[in-house]
């Protein structure tokens, strides 16, 4: 899949993503792609979205080669093994405070020597063609499948850097409204304990030579702003229910405005 998010990442490169929540239509990795976004995410943490419905997305942003990442609700083997075969660039894996959940999160996404996934070719993630080299193409699929851990909380601000030293890791991603919770400063993210906490995770990631990012709610895309300026180059703005939202009240607004 010739979408080269991997190596964007890799470079540290400036990149904008959105989260898929509820739509579940086919064809709705289209309209971000002709909105302009990098990539998206689809959450099956707090979402909705069944299996069926995740395989249908992924194989719609794979023929479009517009880089799909899932959120996973859990680090289990059976959750991250189906979505890999489904064929996702990458997973997200919420919630994460420790390096055993991210050895894990490798374990069960990576083939190996790097981790242990499960072997099973002719699947969606191979397009369900013959794969003439197996060893070359799983280890040319290890280094293209991006993994995330999402840091959403003190703890896991404070051990982000054993996080991210973990092999196979790519980016540690804030979560700022339960990192916020937790601090007990919910939505503060101006905040000074906040931001020494989000700094926490700029550096460690620096240091590691991976990348962080954050996502943020507000229809305001420019709320990014500060923070790529600090250095998060993977960043998430909104989703599919914020933007249309915002949309349509900007407008009707404007309509209505003029009709007095």
């Amino acid at each position: 899949m010739a979408h080269h998010l991997k190596s964007r990442i890799k470079n540290g490169e400036k990149v904008i993503g959105t989260m898929v929540t509820t739509f579940d239509h086919i064809q709705i990795s289209k309209f971000l792609k002709r909105g302009g976004f990098d990539y998206f995410i689809v959450d099956c943490e707090h979402g909705s979205l069944d299996y069926t419905s995740v395989s249908h997305l992924i194989a719609m942003a794979r023929q479009i080669e517009m880089p799909v990442i899932v959120r996973i609700p859990e680090v289990k083997r059976e959750v991250v093994l189906k979505y890999m075969e489904m064929g996702a660039t990458g997973l997200l894996l919420p919630s994460t405070e420790s390096v055993e959940q991210a050895r894990l999160l490798v374990e069960y996404s990576k083939y190996a020597p790097l981790g242990n996934r499960g072997v099973s070719l002719l699947r969606a993630h191979a397009g369900y063609d013959p794969v003439g080299d197996p060893v070359s193409y799983m280890r040319h699929t290890n280094e293209e499948t991006i993994l995330m851990v999402q840091i959403e909380s003190k703890r896991a601000s404070e051990n982000c850097s054993d996080i991210l030293a973990v092999e196979g890791i790519d980016a540690a991603f804030v979560g700022p409204g339960d990192l916020s919770q937790s601090m007990g400063i919910f939505g503060k993210t101006d905040h000074p304990e906040f931001i020494v906490a989000v700094d926490r995770v700029i550096d460690a990631a620096k240091k590691q030579g991976k990348q962080s990012g954050i996502h943020l709610m507000n229809p305001n895309s420019e709320s990014l702003l500060p923070w790529i300026a600090k250095g998060m180059t993977l960043n998430l703005w909104a989703n599919e229910i914020v933007l249309l939202m915002s949309a349509a009240e900007k407008g009707i607004a404007r309509l209505k405005e003029n009709q007095k």
